[in-house]
């Protein structure tokens, strides 16, 4: 293709998300091109983790990333008003290997997935009320290796994202506590998960774009499940099927077809919370607003 003239306009959108079945669910129309008048995508599967490091790094003009992460990124990102995922009743857990108060996790070893992550700072907002004295190390770990560890006496707790919520008792352990229950308990706001952000260099008719696609990639799936089925087994790491449709149940919802005010007012809480708590850099007033 030529690089020159028009041509060179026409590059394709580079995007990185997760192999996980509610990304894979999400971007399926729009990936394959089925979103009519969408620009056209260039996709690359990254774990969370390291997508939050290529936005850091600025690398790609689309990414999902934790919303503990996008404090870092607002200046070179928007956060656009769809794609994403907030949910209810899908927090990060606290495993044990045995029974245990939250009280008795002073000075423990508990292993994270990320230290820029909703879920660590759902575990920091906790503990700094349920653990006196607070907890002691935080090593991360790998979220597959997380369980195993616990298990196996190399850490005593551990935190735990994804469809952990739906296995740790094969793993033999307990659950200690749910983030997001003490979340919506004490907030009434549901958990802000992972963000769709786009380069703000990309232009406002471009990020509207992109915001009018994921909004219609998202309504197509729910329209014909069935048609993104073969992009999200091949990608969902053999997962039991029945276990990729839960987890698309969970994190796929009204929030994810649009923010709305709950939305927002569940980001700008969470980031406001964990700002004070001195987890990441205070929000400008107006880093969340969508051109």
């Amino acid at each position: 293709m030529s690089t020159h003239g028009h041509a060179q306009s026409e590059r394709p959108v580079s995007i990185a998300f997760s192999p996980c079945p509610n990304d894979t669910f999400v971007f399926d129309a729009w990936a394959h091109g089925r979103v009519p008048g969408a620009p056209a995508l260039d996709v690359t599967f990254a774990d969370i983790d390291i997508t939050n490091g290529m936005a850091e790094r600025g690398e790609l003009d689309v990414l999902k990333i934790s919303y503990g992460m996008l404090p870092w990124v607002l200046e070179e990102y928007a956060l656009l008003p769809c794609g994403g995922a907030l949910g209810r009743g899908c927090g990060p857990l606290v495993l044990t290997s045995g029974p245990m108060d939250p009280a008795d996790l002073r000075g423990r070893t508990v292993a994270v997935p990320s230290e820029r992550s909703t879920a660590y700072m759902l575990f920091r907002l906790w503990a700094a009320e349920e653990v006196p004295g607070d907890v002691g190390e935080v090593v991360v770990l790998p979220f597959h290796e997380i369980m195993p560890a616990v298990r196996d006496g190399k850490v005593d707790a551990g935190l735990v994202i994804h469809e952990a919520r739906f296995t740790y008792q094969e793993y033999g352990l307990h659950r200690l506590a749910d983030m997001g229950e003490h979340w919506e308990h004490t907030t009434g706001l549901p958990i802000p998960l992972g963000a769709i952000i786009a380069r703000r260099s990309l232009g406002e008719p471009m990020l509207r774009a992109l915001a009018a696609a994921a909004r219609e990639s998202v309504r197509m799936a729910w329209e014909d499940p069935e048609a993104s089925r073969p992009y999200v087994l091949e990608h969902a790491q053999e997962m039991d099927p029945a276990v990729a449709d839960q987890h698309i149940g969970l994190y796929v919802n009204e929030f994810t077809a649009d923010l709305g005010e709950d939305g927002l007012a569940a980001v700008r809480g969470l980031l406001t919370r964990a700002a004070a708590e001195g987890l990441v850099p205070p929000l400008a007033g107006d880093a969340l607003a969508f051109p």
